[in-house]
């Protein structure tokens, strides 16, 4: 029985036991794969409350992503154990100084944002890590910048000191099969190179959900957004 038909944020014990298949099919994921790189498994919780934060600290994982900056906030005031915080979704210019609570903000998507980001974090004398958000798919409906721009924002976001870039971030297509999720992801891949080549520290790659993550982690993510194969479908 897949993991996500039996768990539930409400029992530790469960979320204890998926964990341990997920980290188990990562293992044998990167040995496939090649890579050799670490893999940071992001617990998703959005639309679950703290408690589900805390189950994944209690089964060792010790980040988690959220895709809203007032649901993360109301959780950050709730939750008492130390965990990463990552920002995961979308972030209006506007509410650019909410990205200083988070310890990674993986959708960097413009650079108009960006220059908000910066100022915020120049403001407050900080640095943030970011990721560079690609739109390696070309979706219309997905964020990101286009993969044909990516050297051109990475070179000007050199002049933004105040924003660490630590990589890349895709999404694939929902439903795609196997051939395009390899494409998508070698691309990002591709993509977190130019990154590197342009000056920027850029050693992660944010790419992989619950439906894809193994094929994510052969093509060298280092970072996997879970959340239904932790905590089951959500309601």
């Amino acid at each position: 029985m897949p993991i996500s038909e039996h768990v539930t944020a409400l029992r530790p014990e469960a979320v204890r036991n998926a964990v341990a298949e997920v980290r188990a099919r990562i293992h044998d994921a990167r040995a496939r794969g090649g890579h050799g790189q670490d893999v940071t498994v992001v617990a998703v919780t959005k639309t679950h409350g703290p408690e589900a934060v805390e189950a994944v600290w209690d089964a060792g994982i010790t980040d988690v992503g959220e895709n809203r900056v007032q649901e993360a906030e109301g959780k950050m005031a709730q939750v008492t154990v130390p965990v990463r915080w990552h920002l995961i979704g979308h972030l209006q210019r506007n509410k650019a100084r909410h990205a200083l609570r988070f310890a990674l903000f993986h959708g960097l998507d413009s650079e108009r944002l960006a220059v908000a980001l910066h100022e915020e974090a120049t403001r407050v004398g900080a640095t943030l890590d970011v990721l560079l958000q690609v739109n390696v798919s070309g979706e219309a409906s997905k964020s990101g910048v286009p993969a044909h721009e990516v050297v051109l924002i990475a070179e000007r976001l050199r002049a933004l000191p105040s924003l660490r870039v630590r990589g890349v971030m895709t999404m694939a297509p929902f439903e795609a099969d196997e051939a395009l999720l390899r494409a998508v992801f070698s691309g990002a891949r591709a993509a977190r190179e130019a990154v590197r080549a342009a000056g920027h520290p850029a050693e992660w790659l944010s790419m992989g959900m619950s439906g894809d993550y193994e094929i994510a982690v052969e093509e060298g993510a280092t970072h996997v957004r879970l959340g239904t194969v932790l905590f089951g479908s959500r309601t």
